[in-house]
């Protein structure tokens, strides 16, 4: 399976340098890399990060009713299952290696958020900085993250 990726990413130049791009990200490997260019909604299928995080279905969902009930439900689930997947283990890798998201997750530690919530929205981040790496083709500057 390995080699039939390499094979496709080495056929096509652009692929290629996405992958390129987004590996130089703390966090994401070669495997991830592909699997985000497989299943997330790039900057040519939509607009804006946003978007592509509730593609994922890595958005926060609300429970609202009238006036008095407003609850926090977690995150919405009706996206791609196989790229929330892809994101768990790098989201795990990038609260330790990478700052500006290491730094994200001590403050909702500080918060006193539950640890899932943070890989959660640690996932959601990684989202919006990869949509910003395949839109402008730059690579990963942690000043901008």
């Amino acid at each position: 399976m390995e080699k039939a990726l390499a094979a496709q990413l080495r056929d096509h130049a652009q692929l290629k340098r996405n992958q390129q791009l987004l590996c130089i990200t703390p966090g994401i490997g070669e495997l991830t890399a592909a699997a985000l260019l497989a299943e997330m909604a790039g900057p040519d299928q939509v607009p804006r990060a946003r978007q592509a995080a509730a593609g994922a279905g890595l958005s926060p969902r609300r429970e609202q009713s009238g006036t008095s009930v407003r609850r926090h439900k977690g995150i919405g689930k009706k996206g791609n299952p196989y790229l929330r997947k892809a994101l768990y283990m790098p989201a795990l890798v990038a609260i330790k290696h990478n700052p500006p998201l290491a730094s994200f997750a001590a403050k909702l530690r500080a918060a006193r958020k539950p640890e899932m919530a943070i890989i959660c929205a640690v996932m959601r981040k990684l989202i919006h900085i990869t949509f910003g790496i395949l839109k402008h083709q730059q690579p990963f500057n942690p000043s901008l993250a």
